[in-house]
């Protein structure tokens, strides 16, 4: 996997907003306010790490204000940076745009490689970064909204959320200072699985339009495709089981840190990730052939290449080794802005990440109404719902003189619970903003790419909000 800096992540976002804004009438002003990152907390806090003291590097970017709270993910890794952060900062801003959530961008990260510290000392850093942050104004449910990501689950969300309610005793909204949090601490069901089946929906909905196969030269629909995935992690993971179970699809090659291994005949996640449980490899799985190189997989020909992993996977480097027909980036930038140009002109469809790992800050929002509502989903409707479909089948029944399997009856009688009005309410976000965003790409012979279509749809977007607000004073 590559070793690109940041600071090529942060001038890939620019070069692609760049490049996407002159296919808009914008004025030049409000551009460059989009462009610029309003604000960023760097930050250096003192932790007691067994018998000595660390200093901690960590930040905290608010890209836009456009709309608030702000909201974006906390990443635990020793590449965090300042531009890093930016970076991703800036996607978040546009995502929410994409997917009609409002929230203004922004991304926090602290510089640990989590694995190297025990869960006491993790606990300590993240409640030390969370009081930093309430310190300072930069963490609250109408301010900015924290969630997790790479190096992050849900027990740190856990951590921030208890911190932030002992320093402001009495929020009644304290619970929406941050999204991601484990079901019975106020999170949502469906969280953990968002991203990934957000991918899932969006690349359905691309196999579903019949402009874009006949494009690419492939059958209408998910199933039967090859599909190779770069990183088991929660949304690659995610991704290939239910692109799997629910899409039919057919994983040949995956990737992760270790390396790289290929089966022309498919490889079952679910079965790969027990397997790398229980010998901390994915090396040597039954039926699999190791690759030379631990990126190897990244260059299978394919129909669907999913990198899930980190930015700057592929590059001018390896870009003209890959033979994926679509690339699915389920990861933030993946693919380098000089690499896309490479792959654009040959004919490479890349299903931009602003778009399709938007699944996370979708239910992220969710939850955040939760938290708001106080009341979890489905709780009020879903005993009427399913009395009044049972009535319903038996005056079918009645009438027909036939009776209805157990089986049929208890799937239409089924009350819709919290998980499947937050699996309903993705879906139809991602198929949604799919179709704006395609809308964009077929009409506009001279958009290019979806990358370019998808910042249009964004930059249109927020630029009417700060028509509609002006600027103060």
């Amino acid at each position: 996997m590559s070793d690109i800096s940041a600071n090529s992540f942060l001038d890939s976002v620019n070069r692609n907003f760049d490049r996407a804004a002159g296919f808009t009438d914008i004025p030049k002003g409000i551009l460059a306010q989009i462009r610029a990152c309003n604000a960023v907390y760097e930050i250096r806090f003192p932790v007691r790490i067994g018998d000595e003291i660390q200093v901690i590097e960590a930040y905290r970017a608010q890209h836009s204000h456009h709309r608030l709270p702000t909201k974006g993910g906390i990443r635990y890794s020793q590449h965090v940076n300042k531009d890093e952060v930016e970076a991703l900062a800036a996607l978040m801003t546009y995502k929410c745009a994409i997917v009609d959530v409002p929230f203004g961008g922004a991304k926090g990260g602290v510089k640990i490689n989590p694995w190297q510290y025990t869960e006491d000392q993790l606990e300590r850093i993240t409640r030390r970064y969370t009081t930093e942050l309430i310190k300072k104004n930069f963490i609250g449910p109408g301010i900015d909204v924290p969630a997790p990501d790479y190096g992050t689950g849900p027990r740190e969300m856990a951590w921030i959320l208890d911190t932030y309610v002992t320093f402001k005793g009495g929020e009644i909204d304290a619970s929406g200072c941050v999204t991601g949090k484990p079901v019975n601490q106020n999170g949502i069901r469906g969280r953990n699985e968002a991203t990934g089946r957000g991918v899932f929906y969006g690349l359905r909905e691309l196999c579903e339009t019949e402009g874009a196969m006949t494009k690419l030269g492939l059958t209408k629909g998910l199933k039967g495709k090859t599909v190779v995935i770069q990183g088991m992690g929660n949304v690659g993971s995610f991704s290939g089981i239910i692109m799997q179970e629910e899409g039919g699809v057919k994983v040949i090659g995956v990737a992760e840190y270790e390396g790289s291994i290929h089966d022309p005949n498919g490889i079952d996640i679910k079965k790969l990730l027990e397997f790398r449980k229980e010998t901390g490899s994915i090396l040597n799985f039954p039926g699999t052939k190791t690759l030379e190189r631990r990126d190897s997989a990244l260059e299978l020909e394919c129909d669907i290449l999913i990198p899930a992993a980190l930015e700057s996977q592929i590059t001018v480097e390896n870009a003209s080794r890959i033979k994926a027909k679509i690339i699915g980036e389920a990861a933030n930038g993946p693919v380098t802005a000089d690499a896309e140009e490479e792959l654009v002109k040959r004919g490479i469809l890349i299903v931009p990440d602003m778009y399709l790992n938007a699944g996370g800050v979708t239910v992220s929002y969710f939850e955040w109404l939760k938290n708001l509502s106080h009341m979890r989903f489905g709780r009020m409707e879903k005993r009427f719902d399913s009395n009044l479909y049972s009535k319903l089948v038996e005056t079918v029944e009645n009438l027909s003189g036939k009776t209805i399997s157990a089986k049929e009856k208890q799937f239409l009688t089924h009350g819709a619970d919290e998980i499947d009005l937050v699996r309903s309410g993705l879906e139809e976000t991602m198929v949604t903003s799919f179709q704006q965003i395609w809308e964009v790409y077929s009409t506009r012979q001279d958009i290019g790419s979806l990358r370019n279509a998808a910042f249009v749809v964004a930059l249109e977007k927020i630029s009417n909000d700060y028509a509609n607000l002006g600027i103060f004073p």
